[in-house]
């Protein structure tokens, strides 16, 4: 077999003992790498924990065409036990750090235990060291600027263990969404840094150039991939959602606003963009250099522009984006962090808590306070879930403990579903039915349907599954059918995968998921929307509707092979080579 290593260091960041493994064949192919890898590797070393902040394993894994030519292809992953949901939970990166961790010669990166003093992990052409590190209390652009190599590191935030703080490299990509940042912080560990100058093994370098000409021009001549992300970058979608009433405004209060234009990619293009970025190997070049009157740097992302605006009831774009800088500057998860503001504005104004001000005030305060646990920030470093239990109201828009995304479920079914049942919370990107619901990518289904959609949902979240475990960027796929990735993976590894074995892989990645949930307590009542979504929006494309979840979570767990509880059968088990989790 071509395209991995089989090779895995174990670290034990407490006596900073390094052991080198050998993977075994069976694994990797079952479950390819990335996502599904670091998942059956995390079960392996801990199955629960009751502190994800006290003890907690960290999992990096790289994917068999990670550091190839294969468009999108230089992500990477790690995975852990979530401190801000307590779910499992994996998170993967672009840029270039994937590629130079690949080029090391290393396929996983398993961290334990916790150093008594700060300490950074060095990974050269697969000599692996831990030091002594006087980055402690550095922001994150400090601690890159004293790294060598391609870095990734924690910022206050996570050293301050709030419980959705990120880690950035220095392509100023994240791992983002439910705290990794914080898990480094738990151990003392600021950073890591990786050289190398291995290349990949191909299996059959003709196959794979023939592949990668077809799919450069899919690429090329798709209007999403080609235009839409090139041109404008992720927030071309403001419009476009706020056109389908689908765009939350205020804590998802309502929709439409004459002012979101203000926050769209069409403006951002004429007000603050100076250029475009890639990641490795990505023709697509959405990434955006920005620059407002004060500051200069990346993004914002649709996510974060809407997280850290429209959400906040700011539509002032250059305040957003400054909002973002900082929020990257101090390592915090932009969703979440804005996620949690909201509740407390619309605590505030109902009020219940004093301590921040309204929808439209500056957050440029609340942030640093945030990322230091100062004050009131505290208390928002928890997360709205926690922040809303203490004070006994319900304005966490979240799922499992985890900040819904911008995109208002009462506008898309499958969507509402796919939040409801992700493995990790409140996250589109477990089954991004958008794209099905949307764009028709790869077909088009009724967005206010729900009849059918549970079959349609367990395929993306599927799909979503393998992506994450090669590892490549979803935006490859509004471009690319799935025969693609067979393709590409059996012309670097010389393994025959077909389209529905690598559906098979993605179903067993999500039941392995959903397994390590269930033995840490998740069940039916945790597949749940906020009571909000159960009442309609009053205006726009999708005001007036709402869904009922219990019979489309009913139909779910039918086409999943689960019990009425939502907990995996022994048969479906049995099935996926998953008989050791029974």
């Amino acid at each position: 077999m071509k395209g991995w290593w089989r090779k895995l260091a174990k670290v034990d960041l407490g006596d900073r003992k390094v052991q080198f493994e050998e993977i075994d064949k069976d694994i990797l192919v079952d479950y390819i790498g990335g996502r599904g890898l670091g998942g059956r590797l995390l079960y392996e070393e801990i199955k629960s924990t009751k502190d994800p902040l006290d003890e907690n394993v960290l999992v990096f894994t790289r994917g068999p065409l990670t550091g190839t030519m294969v468009p999108t292809s230089g992500r990477f992953s790690v995975s852990t036990i979530s401190p801000l949901t307590g779910t499992i939970l994996d998170s993967n990166v672009g840029g270039f750090f994937g590629k130079h961790f690949s080029s090391a010669g290393i396929d996983a990166l398993v961290l334990k235990g916790k150093s008594e003093v700060p300490v950074v992990l060095k990974v050269d052409n697969g000599v692996v060291t831990v030091e002594e590190t006087d980055l402690w209390g550095k922001t994150v652009s400090e601690a890159l600027d004293s790294l060598n190599g391609a870095s990734a590191v924690i910022g206050p935030a996570g050293e301050n263990l709030v419980r959705f703080a990120n880690v950035v490299t220095d392509d100023d990509r994240v791992f983002g969404r439910g705290g990794v940042g914080a898990v480094m912080g738990s151990k003392n560990l600021k950073g890591l840094s990786v050289k190398g100058d291995k290349k990949v093994e191909i299996d059959d370098q003709e196959l794979l150039k023939n592949y990668l000409k077809k799919a450069i021009s899919k690429i090329e001549s798709s209007p999403v991939t080609s235009r839409g992300l090139r041109k404008f970058g992720t927030p071309i979608l403001v419009n476009l959602l706020d056109w389908l009433g689908m765009f939350p405004l205020e804590n998802f209060q309502r929709v439409k606003d004459e002012r979101v234009d203000n926050l769209s990619g069409e403006t951002m293009k004429d007000e603050i963009v100076e250029g475009h970025y890639r990641c490795h190997a990505c023709p697509i070049r959405c990434g955006l250099k920005t620059k407002t009157d004060k500051m200069k740097g990346k993004g914002p992302e649709y996510e974060s522009v809407w997280a850290l605006g429209a959400n906040l009831g700011i539509f002032d774009l250059k305040k957003t984006t400054e909002a973002n800088y900082l929020c990257n500057e101090l390592g915090l998860d932009t969703i979440t962090t804005g996620g949690t503001i909201a509740s407390a504005m619309e605590m505030f104004e109902k009020g219940v808590w004093d301590e921040t001000d309204g929808f439209g005030s500056d957050v440029t305060e609340l942030i640093k306070v945030i990322a230091y646990r100062e004050e009131a920030g505290d208390e928002l470093a928890e997360g709205s879930k926690r922040l809303c239990e203490r004070y006994n109201c319900d304005y966490s828009m979240s799922v499992k403990g985890m900040e819904l995304p911008a995109y208002d479920p009462r506008g898309a079914a499958g969507q509402a579903l796919s939040f409801a049942t992700s493995n990790r919370g409140g996250c589109h990107l477990r089954g991004y039915m958008i794209g099905e619901e949307i764009f028709g990518v790869p077909k088009l289904f009724d967005r206010f349907n729900t009849s059918g959609k549970a079959e349609v949902v367990k395929r993306s979240q599927e799909r979503n599954a393998y992506l994450d475990s090669l590892i490549v960027c979803k935006f490859s796929s509004f471009a690319l059918s799935e025969e693609y990735y067979s393709r590409f993976l059996e012309a670097v590894t010389g393994v025959d995968y077909t389209v529905g074995e690598l559906h098979k892989i993605g179903e067993r990645i999500y039941n392995l998921e959903r397994m390590f949930n269930v033995s840490n307590g998740f069940s039916r009542g945790d597949d749940r929307l906020p009571e909000r979504f159960n009442e309609p929006l009053i205006k726009g494309a999708s005001s007036g509707n709402v869904f009922d979840m219990e019979k489309m979570l009913d139909d779910y767990y039918e086409a999943m092979g689960w019990d009425r509880e939502g907990r995996p059968t022994e048969k479906k088990l049995e099935k996926l080579n998953l008989g050791f989790m029974v």
